[in-house]
């Protein structure tokens, strides 16, 4: 059999894009904030995870800037060896601090983040037990690892509960890996069980806090914050993508550990190390994100009258409780006809279907930020409304 056969025979995406209902790669025009330029036409973006709304701040812009002329545009060279700025390191040191860990080090995407350190720790005589919903990055880490993965259902901590006592009379080490937001679901992990549950059994707690940095707690610090058990998490990772405007990711937790993962972690050592601007950029967010707490407020006002407008209006948004509210559809192809609909009336959404959500639970994905308007978020609930019945689903 042709190697490439399988790209041949790929024609879903065709298929869509000539029914003119391909909803992905779409350029965009404008920075990402909450109205984009798509096509020369201006939209409200309610598809992305730029939750404090730093992107296009003076301040952030400047700082990247300003990096650039004194560093150039690139490092060359991975952090092991030519790649580490005096930049890369401050900024450890100020996340770690954040999140109130000994130390932290950073990846030069989120994806690595997760794919290195996780496969690093992951031992050969080790297990993982992941929760069934965590994102990609987490899946592929584990699948790079030499140790054993179990999964548990999505969080459910009497299931994880039931695969460690399987796995109890093991004498091997353990870590429990989750995310503390899930992206799809917006629902927040339930910490204080999955910690009694790691301290009963002696494993190791590790939280991707890629949705929840800048989102979760009083001041942003995410998942341990939220539910005040800091102390409590052995490993945070973290990305920039999201509140931190940037592109990178983070893990933080005992020196001992952090030191181990730098001298080991293929996705650091080769791989090339952050560009100036964005480590930059990172610094100006965290700056803004520990001096504007109503950045957090705001965006909390903001996701409290989406999900109770959606709510009230006969959506189902399913056991949300964050910024990310996902509009359940069901099939793949309804889905694909309300997103067109949607963009075609000046809104920008993520439709996500499976994989990414079970089989005939398709959803519009809807995230929000700190600077979205009261008007824009009105004219998104009334296109929602008028759309929802059209299609039968409220």
């Amino acid at each position: 059999m042709d190697l490439f056969a399988k790209c041949i025979n790929f024609t879903r995406a065709k298929e869509a894009i000539a029914q003119g209902i391909y909803p992905y790669f779409q350029p965009i025009q404008s920075g990402p904030g909450s109205e984009v330029i798509i096509n020369g036409k201006k939209m409200i973006m309610i598809g992305s995870n730029n939750y404090m709304g730093l992107t296009g701040h003076p301040k952030v812009v400047e700082a990247a800037i300003n990096a650039i002329k004194k560093y150039g545009t690139g490092c060359t060279g991975s952090r092991f060896l030519n790649g580490t700025l005096d930049i890369h390191e401050e900024l450890e040191y100020r996340l770690a601090k954040f999140v109130n860990k000994e130390a932290a080090l950073c990846f030069s995407t989120g994806f690595q983040t997760n794919q290195g350190a996780i496969s690093t720790l992951v031992g050969k005589d080790d297990i993982v037990f992941t929760d069934r919903a965590d994102h990609a990055s987490i899946v592929d880490g584990c699948r790079l690892a030499f140790g054993k993965t179990v999964k548990y259902k999505h969080n459910d901590m009497e299931d994880l509960e039931r695969v460690l006592e399987a796995n109890k009379d093991k004498d091997v080490g353990k870590l429990i890996v989750t995310d503390g937001v899930f992206s799809m679901e917006g629902t927040i992990v339930n910490l204080p069980a999955l910690v009694e549950v790691a301290e009963k059994y002696g494993a190791r707690v590790y939280i991707d806090d890629a949705h929840a940095l800048g989102v979760l707690g009083k001041h942003g610090r995410g998942t341990g914050e939220y539910w005040n058990m800091e102390d409590k998490i052995d490993i945070v990772m973290g990305t920039f993508s999201k509140s931190f405007a940037s592109l990178g990711g983070f893990i933080a937790g005992d020196e001992s550990v952090i030191h181990y993962i730098k001298h080991h972690a293929r996705a650091l050592i080769f791989s090339a190390s952050m560009p100036p601007s964005a480590v930059a950029t990172v610094l100006a967010c965290l700056d803004i994100i520990e001096s504007e707490p109503e950045r957090i407020e705001r965006l909390w006002k903001n996701t409290r009258k989406m999900k109770e407008g959606f709510d009230s209006l006969g959506f189902d948004t399913g056991e949300s409780n964050t910024p990310v509210i996902p509009i359940k559809i069901g099939e793949d192809e309804d889905c694909f006809a309300f997103w067109k609909l949607l963009f075609e009336n000046g809104i920008f959404a993520n439709p996500a279907i499976s994989p990414a959500v079970p089989p005939h639970e398709a959803i519009i994905r809807t995230s929000y930020m700190a600077t979205h308007t009261e008007e824009e978020l009105d004219k998104v609930l009334d296109v929602f409304a008028k759309l929802g019945k059209q299609f039968g689903i409220i």
